[in-house]
C-alpha cells in the first residue's frame, strides 16, 4: 500500500502541487469565485483546441511539439487575409479556416520532413524551428504586404502602406463568429448532417449489397426527427435561439442525459436477457449504471448548494465552441482505435518494432505532425475570435509555450498525454494564471510580482517535466559494456 501511494504521488506530484497553488492563490487573491470561474471558463474555450492538438505528436513519439507556433502563423496568415477581403460572420470563420487548413497541411508536411531528419531531437528542432519561421513571419507581414504585394487598406497597414499594423480588430468581420452560434442553428445543422450520414449510409450497403437493419434505421431516422420537431415548440424554440448555456442549464442537462442514457440501457440489457442474447445482455453492468445515475444526483443536490449555485447563473457557455472542443476530444479517441492510431502508438512505443511490424515509420510520423499543425491552426482561430483582436507580432510567439506547460500540468508528460490530462491541466494552470497577480497584489502589494510568478511557473513546469523525463528515461548500455557481456556470455 505505501508502495502504491508513493508511487501514486511521485506519478502527480505535478497536478498535485499546482492543485495546492491554485487553492492557496484563490484563497489569497481574495477573489469571489463568480468572477474566478467565469473568467476561467472563458480561457477553456479560448485555450482548449489548441493543447489537445498536442496529443498525437505525443502519442507519435515526437514529444512536445514546439512547432505548433508554426500552426498559429498558418491561422494568423489567414485571418489577415479574410479582414482584407472582407469576409465577416460565421461564413468568414469558415472560410478562414477554410484557408488556414492547406497553409497549415503544407507547413505541417515540411515540419514533419525536417524531424525524420532529426529523430530523438524533435523537441529542441521544434522550438528553434519556430525562431526560424518567425523570422520569415515577419518579413511576409513587415515588407512583402504592402512593399511586394501591394495592398491598399488603412485600417490593416500602416500609413506608408509597406508593412502590416501591430494591433487588428477582429470586431467587424469574426469576433465571436464561433461563440455566437444560436444552439437552434447547431439543432438543425445535427439534424441535417444525421440526415445525409443515413442515406450516404444505406446507399453505400445497398451498392456494395451489405446486409440492411432496416428497423433499426428507421427508429434512427424517427428518433432524430422527434428531436428536431421538438425545436418547434415555443419554449423549446425560446431556450435554443441563445448562443450561450447557463452552466447551471448545462449540468442540469448533463445529468438528465446521464440518468435517460443509463435507463436505456437497462431496458435494452432486459430485452436482449430475455431473448437470451448473452453477449448483448453481457456488455451492460448494473451496477456502474447504478453508481452513474447516483452520482448524477449528487452532482444535480450539489447545484442547491447556495455558493455553487451563484456560481453556475453567472457563467455562460458558448455552446459552439466547447462542442468543437468536445468533438476533438472524440476525434483524437477514434483515431487511435483506426488502423493510423494504432501505427502512430507503435512508433512511439519503438520505431524499430514498427519497423519490423512493415510500418512506414517516416510517413506516420508526418501525417502525426500534420495532424498537429492544423488543430493547432483552427485552436488560434479559435482563440482569436474570442479574443476580438491580434497582435500581428506577438499573438503566436507564446502559443507553445503556455499550450505545453498547460498539458504538462495535467500530469501529461514527453512520452504520453490523454485528453483528460489536457482539460484538468488547462483548468490548474490558467487558474493559477487568474489568480496569481490578484494574489501577489493582495500578499505583497504589487500585482506585478504575481505576473512574474506566473511566468516562471510557464517555463519552470516545462524545464520540470523535462528534467523528469530525462531522469525517468532508461540508460543505453555502452557499446563496450555489451561487448564485454557477450564474451562471457560466449
Amino acid at each position: 500500500m505505501n508502495k502504491k501511494v508513493s508511487d501514486f504521488l511521485l506519478q502527480n506530484m505535478v497536478v498535485i502541487l499546482f492543485l495546492i497553488l491554485c487553492v492557496l492563490a484563490t484563497y489569497f487573491s481574495k477573489q469571489p469565485l463568480t468572477f474566478v470561474a467565469s473568467e476561467l471558463f472563458t480561457r477553456i474555450a479560448r485555450n482548449s483546441f489548441i493543447v489537445l492538438s498536442l496529443i498525437i505528436p505525443v502519442i507519435a513519439g515526437m514529444g512536445l511539439n514546439f512547432g505548433i507556433v508554426i500552426g498559429a502563423m498558418a491561422a494568423q496568415l489567414a485571418i489577415f487575409l479574410t479582414t482584407y477581403w472582407g469576409f465577416t460572420g460565421i461564413s468568414g470563420f469558415l472560410f478562414t479556416v477554410a484557408l488556414a487548413t492547406p497553409f497549415a497541411v503544407f507547413f505541417g508536411f515540411l515540419v514533419g520532413k525536417l524531424f525524420n531528419y532529426m529523430k530523438g531531437n524533435e523537441m529542441i528542432g521544434g522550438l528553434v524551428l519556430g525562431y526560424f519561421a518567425d523570422g520569415i513571419y515577419q518579413l511576409v507581414f513587415l515588407f512583402i504586404f504592402g512593399g511586394v504585394i501591394k495592398m491598399n487598406n488603412s485600417t490593416l497597414m500602416i500609413p506608408t502602406g509597406i508593412g502590416v499594423k501591430n494591433t487588428i480588430d477582429l470586431k467587424d468581420t469574426v469576433k465571436y463568429a464561433l461563440d455566437t452560434v444560436p444552439m437552434l442553428t447547431i439543432v438543425e445543422l445535427g439534424f441535417y448532417l444525421v440526415m445525409i450520414w443515413m442515406a450516404g449510409s444505406a446507399i453505400f450497403k445497398l451498392v456494395k449489397k451489405q446486409e440492411m437493419d432496416w428497423k433499426s434505421t428507421v427508429m434512427k431516422v424517427a428518433a432524430a426527427v422527434a428531436v428536431y420537431a421538438l425545436t418547434y415548440i415555443k419554449p423549446v424554440e425560446q431556450f435554443l435561439a441563445a448562443d450561450r448555456l447557463l452552466l447551471l442549464s448545462a449540468v442540469e442537462l448533463g445529468c438528465l442525459v446521464t440518468v435517460l442514457w443509463q435507463a436505456y440501457g437497462f431496458v435494452k440489457w432486459k430485452l436482449q436477457t430475455k431473448r437470451g442474447d448473452d453477449m448483448g445482455a453481457n456488455s451492460f453492468k448494473p451496477l456502474k449504471a447504478g453508481v452513474n445515475v447516483v452520482l448524477a444526483a449528487v452532482v444535480y443536490a450539489l447545484t442547491y448548494v447556495p455558493k455553487l449555485y451563484n456560481v453556475l447563473i453567472v457563467v455562460r457557455l458558448p455552446v459552439m465552441t466547447y462542442l468543437c472542443i468536445g468533438a476533438l476530444c472524440c476525434f483524437n479517441n477514434i483515431l487511435m482505435r483506426t488502423r493510423l492510431g494504432q501505427n502512430m502508438r507503435t512508433v512511439g512505443q519503438s520505431r524499430t518494432v514498427a519497423n519490423a511490424a512493415g510500418i512506414n515509420v517516416d510517413k506516420t510520423r508526418i501525417i502525426a505532425m500534420i495532424f498537429s499543425t492544423v488543430l493547432a491552426s483552427w485552436g488560434q482561430l479559435i482563440f482569436l475570435q474570442n479574443v476580438g483582436t491580434i497582435s500581428t507580432y506577438g499573438a503566436h510567439t507564446q502559443v507553445g509555450q503556455f499550450a505545453i506547460a498547460a498539458l504538462l500540468v495535467g500530469g501529461a508528460s514527453v512520452q504520453k498525454a490523454t485528453n483528460k490530462q489536457a482539460i484538468l491541466g488547462i483548468v490548474l494552470f490558467h487558474t493559477l494564471f487568474i489568480v496569481s497577480p490578484l494574489a501577489g497584489k493582495e500578499l505583497f502589494g504589487d500585482p506585478v510580482i504575481g505576473e512574474y510568478f506566473r511566468v516562471f511557473v510557464s517555463y519552470g513546469v516545462i524545464a520540470l517535466a523535462l528534467a523528469m523525463h530525462a531522469w525517468k528515461k532508461p540508460e543505453k548500455p555502452k557499446a563496450e559494456t555489451v561487448r564485454q557481456g557477450e564474451a562471457k556470455a560466449a
